[in-house]
């Protein structure tokens, strides 16, 4: 067993940093909501947003992701809910398991 991220699950986190900062990520779920405002002093809770997403991220035998963009969704979800405190019409509550720091 490799000890080293695959290339596909880098790449995952790697999509996901752009996303989260271009602004893009969870798009639409977060069109019209300035995170960056809400999170610029506050940086665990961005550690917490990129907690969720590696949390959630599940990868196949081969190392690859097979749920890139529900980890993002979950992720973004919890962006929505921290900036407006409340959750997007017909989200599911994040579990404890997803926001868990390791």
């Amino acid at each position: 067993m490799s000890t080293h991220l695959s290339p596909g699950a880098s790449g995952a986190i790697r999509r996901f940093a752009g996303w989260v900062a271009r602004g893009s990520v969870g798009h639409p779920m977060l069109d019209g909501i300035d995170y960056w405002d809400e999170l610029k002093d506050s940086p665990s809770q961005m550690e917490i947003c990129f907690a969720i997403f590696a949390n959630v991220l599940e990868l196949d035998d081969q190392g690859q992701p097979v749920n890139e963009k529900y980890a993002e969704r979950r992720a973004a979800l919890w962006l929505y809910k921290y900036c407006t405190g409340e959750l997007p019409p017909g989200e599911a509550e994040l579990d404890g398991w997803e926001v868990e720091l390791y």
